[in-house]
């Protein structure tokens, strides 16, 4: 009987000993994100730091969709942001109203840090949808840019300021007394690109992309490998000087 006993204690004691190696010789899970979840700080840094070229190739290859504006949409001067779509319209409409425009001011006055502020402006190429007091009012909250699918004027002034804008032109025109606030914080097409409050607009030299804030953090991580893969083909073509072999190795282009 005793030695049943000692038996049956001794496997007791082994079963313990094994689950105890078990749980000290496992490593610990590293803390990652979720696929797919990052913070608003990490997209915008990412995007900040990633060419719109190779963002709107990543968006055409997972979404099937060109989200870039066209050519006619042009730096004041060359800079590079990326932040959050505040969206504005203004329509067209002869008026001699003091308060036409008083929601787009409210509109940039409830912006904040990291906001775009993306306008469209009726039929409004020649119009200047925004302008120096504008511009400055953005920087003091700390906009990171602003779109305008219409003119842009003061230009002098929001150079010198450093506040970037991509419009369609520079006029000296007004919307005052030809235009009235229709909207803010809606969907609506700018530049012929669909652009929702909170999508992530990204501009550089190239250009002006949206990106869908479902798809952001997708399009980042696809973006950023074209990023890798285009940047790592440069000193590859120089020593190879052939493109064709670049392009097989990396498959970029």
């Amino acid at each position: 009987m005793i030695k049943l006993l000692i038996r049956i204690t001794a496997a007791f004691l082994a079963f313990i000993a094994l689950i105890i190696a078990a749980v000290v010789l496992t490593p610990p899970r590293a803390f990652s994100h979720p696929a797919g979840q990052l913070s608003d700080t990490e997209l915008l840094d990412g995007y900040r730091h990633t060419e719109v070229a190779s963002v709107s190739d990543a968006l055409e290859k997972l979404t099937g969709r060109r989200m870039y504006l066209s050519h006619h949409m042009q730096p004041i001067f060359t800079s590079k942001f990326a932040g959050f779509a505040l969206t504005v319209k203004l329509k067209k409409e002869e008026n001699k109203d003091p308060d036409a425009l008083g929601g787009m001011l409210a509109a940039i006055d409830q912006g904040g840090p990291n906001s775009v502020y993306v306008m469209v402006v009726e039929d409004g190429a020649d119009i200047a949808g925004m302008g120096g007091l504008m511009g400055t009012a953005m920087q003091a909250r700390n906009f990171s840019g602003a779109v305008i699918d219409g003119g842009v004027r003061d230009t002098a002034y929001l150079r010198k300021i450093g506040f970037p804008v991509f419009a369609l032109g520079e006029v000296p025109s007004t919307s005052v007394g030809h235009y009235r606030f229709a909207a803010a914080n809606v969907p609506m097409i700018c530049d012929g690109v669909s652009v929702s409050p909170g999508d992530i607009v990204t501009a550089d030299s190239d250009g002006v992309v949206i990106v869908p804030r479902a798809n952001a953090a997708e399009v980042l991580t696809t973006a950023q490998d074209m990023d890798f893969k285009e940047h790592s083909m440069y000193a590859y073509i120089e020593k190879l000087k052939s493109i064709e072999e670049a392009v097989k190795k990396f498959g970029r282009l």
